[in-house]
């Protein structure tokens, strides 16, 4: 699995640099991927690897946002960093335009005219930009555009 070698990598500099928060990132990251594949009873795929990638990314977004909403910038900008880390090893993320060309894409394609069509064109678009954009991101634009 490349994404694991790169880990093991990364984690072997950082003790050697003494970078204690990638440190730190990094080990959360492979136990994360290392109880998924327990609970799979198998090696994940490179897909489902990064799943948990997204996964993790996901609760740090969730965190930072508590942790502004409750006037706790030192927690905010340590959760920011591990964004960073964290980043690294996801796939590149789309761009809000690339984004919504396949959503005016998908949704020419199936026709869709309002938001009462807003399940069928986010079951055509996600699969596309899985790993590669946020879904409240994609959500909104679909909206957007239903409207």
């Amino acid at each position: 699995m490349e994404l694991m070698d790169r880990l093991n990598e990364d984690m072997k500099s950082a003790l050697k640099a003494k970078e204690k928060k990638r440190l730190s990132v990094i080990r959360g990251v492979k136990s994360s991927l290392q109880n998924e594949s327990i609970k799979v009873g198998r090696t994940l795929n490179e897909e489902e690897a990064i799943n948990v990638l997204n996964r993790e990314q996901k609760q740090r977004k969730d965190s930072l946002h508590e942790f502004k909403k409750a006037g706790r910038e030192d927690l905010a900008k340590e959760t920011e960093e591990e964004l960073i880390i964290l980043s690294k090893y996801l796939p590149e993320q789309l761009t809000e335009k690339e984004i919504e060309d396949i959503v005016k894409r998908v949704i020419q394609d199936t026709g869709a005219s309002s938001k009462s069509d807003m399940g069928k064109v986010m079951s055509v678009v996600m699969p596309k930009v899985k790993g590669k954009a946020d879904g409240s991101q994609v959500n909104q634009l679909v909206q957007k555009h239903l409207s």
